[in-house]
C-alpha cells in the first residue's frame, strides 16, 4: 500500500464551526469531516486529529468522535495507519464548494405573488403586519384537530389503504355540501362536491376540464392575480371587466367579449376592492352566461368573515340555469397549511372534472379528510368560526385606530380579511409599499392589480392573523412619516 504523507491542516478549532446541539452529534460531525474532505479543504494524506483532542476542542464525547472516525473509515474517507493515527484517503472524491445561498429578493410588485400577496420566492419570510392571506392560529381548534388525527391514527380506516375516490371522502364531502347549502345557500349535493388542495387547484381542475387554449375568458378588473395566473398560464385570452362600485358589470363584459367562455368573479367580496355584486348584476351575469353556454366561475374566498347583517346568498344559489361553477376553502377559515379547498360542479361538467383530478393527482389525502369531517360534523367548525370572526374584527378595528391620520380613504369592510385604502392624488403605491415594509408594515400596491382599466394607486391591507396590537403599532409606525413618502 502506498505510503501517505502527511499533509499540513489549519487549526481544528477555526476549521469546524459549532456542531448543532440537537441530533446525533456523531452524525453532525461526520457529516462535517466529509465535507471538508469532499470540497478539499483536506486534503488526500492530511491528518486528521485524534479522537480524544477533537473530541475536546469541539466540546463532545470521545465516544461521538470516534464514531464519527469509524464511519469515515468505513466509507472509504479515511485510512487508519497502526501507530501512527489517521488519515485523509489518498483517493476520495472531490465535490465543489456549495455556492452561497442567493440573497433574497427584496419585496416587488413586479415579480410574481404568492396567495398570500407576498412574492414567490424559495424561502417564505415571516409576514409582515398588514400582509394579506394570514391566518391566526386557534389554541382550542388545534387542541381539538390533534384529537381527531389520534382517534383515527388510532384506529385507521381501511380507506387509508387504498386508493380512493378522486373527488375525496365522501364523508368530508358531505359534511361540505351540508355546510355550503346551510351557510351560503349553495344548491348542491355530495356527489357535486371535489375536494381539492385549496382553491388554486380548483381553478386549474375547472380551467382544464371546462376550457381550452385559446378562450377568452372575463375577468373582474382589478383581479385576484393568482386566479390571473392560473387562467393566463393555461393559454386563455384575458378580457378585463371594470369593477365599479357595484362589482363587474355584465354589460360591459358581453359588448367587449360576447363570445368568451368564461367568466371568474369574486362577487360576495370583491377581490380587491372589497365591493359586493347586486342581485340584478347577478342576474344579468346568469342570463348572459345561460344564453352565450358559458361559465361562471365563483370564488366565494373569504365569504365566512361578515362582521354585519346576514350572511349573502352565494351566487350560485340564485343559479337556475346550472352555469356556475363554485369554488371555496378552508385556507381562510382555518389555516392555509390544512390545504383543502373544494369545488361544486354542475353536472354536465362533472365527469370531466373527476377525469382531470384522478389523473393528476388521484384522491386527496385521506387522514386529514376524516379528521376534518369529524371537526364539521361535530360542531367545531361553527364554534371555531365565531371565535374567528370575533378576532377579525378586533383586529380590523385596531389597524384602522392604527390607520388614523394617516391621510388615506379608509373605510370599516363588513366583510373579509383586508382593507382598501385610498391614496392622496399623485401617490405611487408600488414605492409607498416599499418603503412601508422597510418600515416593518406590509401593505399591498392596488395598482398592479389592474388588467386593462387605467390603474388606481391604493393599499390593499390585510387583518387577519395578527395580534391586534401588533398591527396598530405597525400601522402607527408607518404612518408616522417614513411610509407615505412616495
Amino acid at each position: 500500500m502506498a505510503r501517505i504523507e502527511q499533509t499540513n491542516v489549519p487549526d481544528w478549532s477555526a476549521l469546524i464551526p459549532v456542531l448543532p446541539q440537537s441530533g446525533p452529534r456523531r452524525v453532525a460531525l461526520y457529516a462535517e469531516l466529509r465535507r471538508l474532505i469532499e470540497t478539499g479543504a483536506l486534503p488526500p494524506g492530511a491528518k486528521l486529529p485524534t479522537t480524544r483532542d477533537l473530541a475536546a476542542r469541539l466540546g463532545l464525547s470521545r465516544g461521538a468522535a470516534v464514531a464519527a472516525f469509524e464511519m469515515l473509515l468505513a466509507d472509504g474517507f479515511a485510512q487508519a495507519r497502526v501507530g501512527a493515527g489517521t488519515y485523509v484517503a489518498a483517493q476520495v472524491p472531490q465535490i465543489a464548494p456549495a455556492a452561497p445561498p442567493p440573497q433574497a429578493p427584496q419585496a416587488s410588485e413586479s415579480m410574481p405573488q404568492a396567495p398570500d400577496g407576498g412574492p414567490q420566492a424559495r424561502e417564505v419570510a415571516q409576514p409582515l403586519p398588514g400582509t394579506i392571506g394570514v391566518a391566526a392560529p386557534d389554541a382550542r381548534t388545534f387542541q381539538v384537530f390533534r384529537a381527531l388525527l389520534t382517534r383515527h391514527l388510532a384506529q385507521p380506516a381501511p380507506a387509508h389503504f387504498a386508493y380512493g375516490d378522486p373527488r375525496g371522502s365522501l364523508a368530508l364531502r358531505e359534511e361540505v355540501a351540508a355546510y355550503l347549502r346551510t351557510a351560503r345557500g349553495v344548491r348542491c349535493h355530495a356527489a357535486q362536491v371535489t375536494l381539492t388542495s385549496g382553491s388554486q387547484q380548483a381553478l386549474d381542475l375547472v380551467i382544464r376540464a371546462a376550457l381550452a387554449p385559446g378562450d377568452k375568458v372575463w375577468i373582474e378588473d382589478p383581479c385576484y392575480p393568482m386566479a390571473r395566473a392560473a387562467f393566463a398560464g393555461a393559454g386563455m385570452r384575458l378580457v378585463g371587466v371594470p369593477v365599479d362600485a357595484e362589482g363587474l358589470d355584465p354589460a360591459v363584459g358581453a359588448a367587449r367579449a360576447p363570445e368568451a367562455q368564461a367568466v371568474y368573479v369574486t362577487p360576495s367580496h370583491q377581490f380587491p376592492l372589497g365591493v359586493t355584486l347586486p342581485m340584478s348584476r347577478r342576474l344579468a351575469l346568469i342570463d348572459w352566461a345561460r344564453r352565450a353556454g358559458a361559465w361562471i366561475i365563483e370564488d366565494d374566498y373569504d365569504s365566512e368573515f361578515r362582521f354585519a347583517g346576514p350572511p349573502l346568498t352565494a351566487l350560485q344559489g340564485v343559479d337556475a340555469a346550472g352555469r356556475v361553477i363554485y369554488v371555496g376553502t378552508f385556507s381562510k377559515a382555518l389555516f392555509p397549511g390544512i390545504r383543502v379547498g373544494y369545488v361544486v360542479v354542475p353536472e354536465p361538467l362533472l365527469d370531466a372534472v373527476i377525469a382531470v383530478r384522478n389523473r393528476s393527482d388521484r384522491f386527496p389525502a385521506t387522514l386529514a379528510e376524516s379528521a376534518l369531517a369529524a371537526f364539521l360534523r361535530e360542531g367545531h367548525f361553527s364554534a371555531h368560526l365565531r371565535r374567528a370572526r370575533r378576532r377579525a374584527r378586533i383586529a380590523r378595528d385596531a389597524l384602522l385606530e392604527g390607520l388614523d391620520g394617516a391621510g388615506l380613504a379608509v373605510t370599516a369592510p363588513d366583510q373579509g380579511l383586508h382593507l382598501l385604502a385610498g391614496l392622496p392624488a399623485g401617490s405611487d403605491d408600488v414605492v409607498i409599499v416599499a418603503a412601508a415594509r422597510t418600515a416593518g408594515f406590509g401593505p399591498r400596491a392596488l395598482s398592479p392589480l389592474y388588467v386593462d382599466a387605467p390603474p388606481r394607486a391604493g393599499l390593499v391591507i390585510g387583518f387577519s392573523g395578527f395580534p391586534p396590537e401588533d398591527l396598530r403599532a405597525a400601522a402607527r409606525r408607518w404612518a408616522a412619516g417614513r411610509g407615505l413618502r412616495g
